[in-house]
């Protein structure tokens, strides 16, 4: 009876693994035949909190020390290990990850801008050290300000690959997009 169990069980997890019901499979990208160009990629998070909590931020006067600097780093080091996060996600050779910070009364505004020169794009990069930033701005943050909340992640704009540029149209207030095509570069 066991033996009829886990056969049906390891049926099941080896259908699970080789392919779903219409026989698709999940599979890394082959970009050996792309060109090296130089890729760019922007994305912007967006963290609401008390204004006082802001005011502790600027200040570095947290209990837990300097957010700022702690999510700089953080923001980083999330970019540079994104495929270790991001199942398919290709290992790039990095060659820029700046990390930009805006605070203004009840909000902090974080910004990744991440370059390489490779086959494929730095989206997932930079949208990574945004969010890994934010969750640091967070932690460090939460012992004073529990109502806290990360309201947005978004790609602001990419360049380079097949694609060309594209660019999210914020004054159009809709999220839209100005640009390439956009697609999986």
């Amino acid at each position: 009876m066991d033996d009829q169990i886990n056969g049906q069980i390891n049926g099941q997890i080896n259908k699970r693994i080789d392919g779903d019901a219409a026989g698709s499979q999940t599979r890394m990208v082959d970009v050996s035949a792309k060109s090296k160009t130089l890729r760019v990629a922007i994305a912007r998070a967006m963290l609401r909190c008390d204004e006082a909590t802001t005011l502790l931020i600027s200040n570095a006067a947290l209990p837990k020390g300097d957010a700022i600097s702690s999510a700089r780093i953080a923001g980083v080091m999330a970019a540079k290990r994104t495929p270790d996060l991001i199942p398919l996600c290709h290992p790039l050779a990095l060659t820029s990850v700046d990390m930009a910070f805006e605070i203004a009364p009840g909000e902090v505004s974080i910004e990744a801008r991440v370059t390489t020169i490779g086959p494929t794009g730095v989206e997932m990069e930079a949208l990574t050290a945004v969010s890994v930033a934010a969750l640091t701005v967070y932690d460090m943050s939460k012992a004073v300000d529990r109502s806290m909340s990360i309201c947005s992640i978004v790609l602001v704009e990419k360049s380079g690959g097949r694609s060309g540029d594209w660019r999210r149209d914020d004054a159009s207030g809709d999220g839209g997009a100005v640009g390439g095509a956009g697609g999986n570069d």
